[in-house]
């Protein structure tokens, strides 16, 4: 009995097939369901933010970059089993510049990757240039405190790196056997020759080169003894950056026990890239920027540009002057100078907008509905956040600012497909295969 009914519901299904009633046997052989119910219902799809060609037909991570796919709107006429491919389009992909075609991005996709545009408009590039700074010595206002005579150091009074001093002020106390010689040959030549003579002038000079202070000698004429220790003085006020001498120890002569740096006027040595050192000039005005003072700013001018570039940086050194009448700026302080020059108006877009693509210079301008065009251009002077417009583009048109180089390598994509598509169709048999 089972095998007659089998063989009825094969036979029913063969006359069906034959007579061209395909749908009424599908339903037989599905139990009565519709199955283009299951053709027409919507399908998730899942995508990368990252890469919008990656698209999956469930949850899971994206292959190129392992980002976690997201869920897209797919149109309700697409299913799984109705899902079509199309062969590329070498007319719609390509454009004028090599390597790169034309992209069509939904406003969906817009969104995911953060996709923004600005128009390119007339305004000022250029004016001020910004750059780091440090701040350093005057190397004109560094003095060093040398020794003339040899001898013993008796009393210190500055003994420690760091301690300011006024011009003036006691140094050092040194017994000198060989400059206690000096004093007593001065005072015999002074009491056999009086005022007048050339032995009395000779040894006056001898104590004069030795460094012997303008006070010594006068104390020498008026009490007529000599010292066996002799103060010495700074002749400069700033700050003591180098001390090797110590109480009790010999100094020899031509020994520099003190270094001493005058910070009333200080240098800031900033770095210029080699594009941007035809803008600075010395006597070009500057405002500084510390880090240590926020909301403080000083002014000052630039004295010197360093005539040899760093190949390592490509930057040149610009040293400006800045008085420091309060000590507030300090050597080794980090902070940004800003250079004042005058800027032109010009054809501009963001300078964020350009990418570098090898030897060329490319934007994605906006045709509308979704679609950008790789477009090569040529710039001008660069400024902080607009870069010149020379040619490619025209006044009013819309380039991408934000993820452009997501655009770009969806471009380089689409025209890779392009001229495959291009080989194919060419090909004998290509229309057949992309069927």
């Amino acid at each position: 009995m089972a095998v007659t009914l089998s063989r009825t519901r094969l036979t029913f299904l063969a006359v069906a097939l034959l007579a061209g009633g395909t749908t009424a046997g599908l339903l037989v052989a599905n139990g009565g369901a519709d199955p283009h119910a299951h053709a027409q219902a919507p399908v998730e799809t899942y995508v990368c933010p990252m890469h919008p060609a990656v698209v999956k037909d469930g949850p899971g991570t994206c292959p190129i970059c392992g980002m976690k796919l997201v869920k897209a709107a797919v149109p309700p006429e697409r299913s799984r089993g109705a899902e079509e491919t199309k062969a590329p389009d070498p007319a719609a992909a390509t454009s004028e510049v090599d390597g790169l075609g034309l992209v069509d991005i939904d406003p969906t996709r817009q969104q995911l990757i953060g996709l923004r545009t600005a128009n390119v408009d007339r305004g000022v590039v250029g004016g001020s240039l910004r750059t780091v700074a440090r701040v350093s010595f005057d190397e004109t206002r560094v003095r060093r405190v040398n020794v003339k005579v040899a001898g013993f150091v008796e009393k210190l009074f500055v003994d420690y790196v760091g301690k300011e001093v006024r011009k003036g002020q006691p140094l050092y106390s040194l017994y000198s056997p060989e400059l206690l010689n000096a004093e007593h040959e001065y005072l015999l030549a002074a009491k056999v020759e009086g005022d007048g003579g050339r032995m009395l002038a000779s040894a006056r000079k001898k104590l004069e080169l030795w460094g012997v202070p303008h006070g010594e000698l006068e104390r020498l004429d008026r009490e007529k003894t000599a010292s066996s220790v002799v103060t010495f003085f700074s002749s400069v006020a700033g700050v003591v950056t180098k001390k090797e001498i110590v109480e009790g120890s010999r100094v020899e002569m031509g020994a520099m026990p003190f270094e001493v740096v005058d910070l009333s006027t200080v240098w800031v040595l900033a770095d210029i890239y080699e594009t941007e050192l035809r803008f600075v000039a010395p006597g070009m005005t500057a405002a500084l920027h510390l880090d240590a003072w926020p909301g403080r700013t000083w002014q000052g001018k630039v004295l010197f540009i360093d005539p040899v570039l760093d190949p390592k940086s490509r930057t040149a050194k610009v040293r400006l002057a800045f008085t420091n009448p309060q000590g507030e700026l300090r050597p080794e302080m980090y902070g940004d100078v800003t250079l004042a020059r005058a800027g032109r108006e010009t054809l501009r877009l963001p300078s964020d907008a350009v990418v570098q693509s090898g030897t060329q210079q490319v934007v994605f301008v906006a045709r509308g509905e979704g679609r950008f065009e790789p477009r090569r251009i040529e710039t001008g002077e660069t400024g902080r956040d607009f870069t010149e417009v020379i040619s490619g583009l025209t006044e009013g048109e819309a380039v991408i600012t934000r993820a452009n180089f997501l655009v770009d390598s969806e471009s380089r994509l689409r025209a890779s497909l392009a001229r495959i598509g291009g080989k194919d169709a060419s090909a004998p048999g290509a229309h057949e295969a992309h069927r």
